[in-house]
């Protein structure tokens, strides 16, 4: 028995060294990633008993996948092994006024290939207190988006907190689509975590004022409060990102639950890697909502999460939560700890 599942596909990250060109490499560094599988080391990495569900091939590679994720202590007995492939995205880090780029080559990837009768939802969420997923898994293929929707109800009935990430991604499918099935899954949510442009494209929830242009834009509240109204979440969470460049952002966050708003310190980061970022903030919610934190503690808490995120290579963020509690308490000199 798991606290907490999340479920989505876990990707073989391929990216050239340093801040190379894709047209400059020769050799890739090979990791894992994806937002749930990312969201599920975090929570691992501060002691939270985690379980990440996915279908990988049987093949080396997939075994590989699993491998990564034990590594972290990820609980990896519901993972599906069957036909189809490994996800691959390629990562070519940005820096300065040059923006990251990402190409994807998941077409036919195992997960996409789920069906229905892949996954016992009543079995994977025995004393499950909170199921996360992201956007991005039922944009996969259409049995996925019934997959979703299956397991939000599911964990639904049984009393368990769903946590969704809206994480529209424009290449994987049309925002009609997105709407349609997002709409199904948001009915079964409890805590949303967005940003304005996906709440716009997906939902067409704009601001009054459009005003985005500093992390204190009251457009930020309108987008959270609409939500919130639309489906009835108990929380809705948005982290607000300044680009100044792709070395340098500014990096808060905001939550609206029945307390009113709270926001978070806001933080200047000179980004490492920021990919991941927002799955870092995500399992820095959860940990908070376990922990029954107050709302202002458990933004902060996100907060701090991801901003550390932004420093560390790769897709995880590897961090204890004494790390983000000595950040939250304004330890961020970067002195040598001895």
């Amino acid at each position: 028995m798991s606290k907490v599942v999340t479920f989505g596909e876990i990707m073989l990250r391929l990216a050239p060294e340093g801040f190379k060109r894709f047209v400059q490499a020769e050799q890739f560094g090979a990791t894992y990633s994806g937002a749930e599988a990312n969201v599920a080391v975090s929570l691992a990495n501060y002691g939270v008993d985690t379980a990440y569900v996915t279908r990988l091939p049987e093949n080396e590679i997939g075994q590989c996948a699993v491998n990564y994720l034990r590594r972290f202590g990820v609980d990896t007995r519901h993972i599906v092994r069957g036909n189809g492939r490994t996800g691959i995205y390629f990562l070519e880090k940005g820096a300065s006024q040059r923006a990251s780029k990402v190409i994807y080559d998941r077409a036919g990837s195992a997960v996409s290939l789920s069906s229905l009768s892949d996954y016992n939802w009543e079995k994977i969420f025995e004393g499950t207190e909170i199921f996360m997923l992201s956007g991005i898994s039922p944009a996969l293929s259409d049995s996925m988006a019934e997959i979703c929707v299956k397991a939000c109800e599911t964990a639904r009935k049984m009393g368990i907190t769903v946590v969704f990430d809206l994480n529209y991604r424009k290449k994987l499918w049309t925002a009609e689509k997105a709407c349609e099935v997002m709409a199904k899954i948001c009915r079964n949510v409890d805590i949303c975590l967005t940003n304005e442009e996906d709440a716009s494209v997906v939902f067409g929830i704009k601001a009054p004022q459009n005003d985005f242009s500093t992390l204190n834009g009251e457009g930020y509240k309108s987008v959270a409060s609409q939500m919130k109204e639309k489906f009835g979440f108990k929380k809705v969470c948005i982290t607000l990102r300044e680009s100044k460049s792709a070395s340098v952002n500014g990096w808060a966050g905001l939550m609206l639950s029945d307390d009113g708003f709270t926001q978070s310190k806001k933080y200047e980061i000179n980004i490492v890697d920021r990919v991941g970022a927002g799955d870092a903030f995500t399992a820095g919610i959860i940990y908070g909502e376990l922990n029954k934190m107050q709302p202002e503690d458990e933004v902060n808490f996100a907060a701090a999460a991801s901003c550390l995120k932004h420093s560390i290579e790769g897709d995880f963020n590897m961090v204890s939560a004494e790390e983000v509690f000595s950040l939250m308490k304004g330890d961020g000199s970067g002195r040598v700890k001895r």
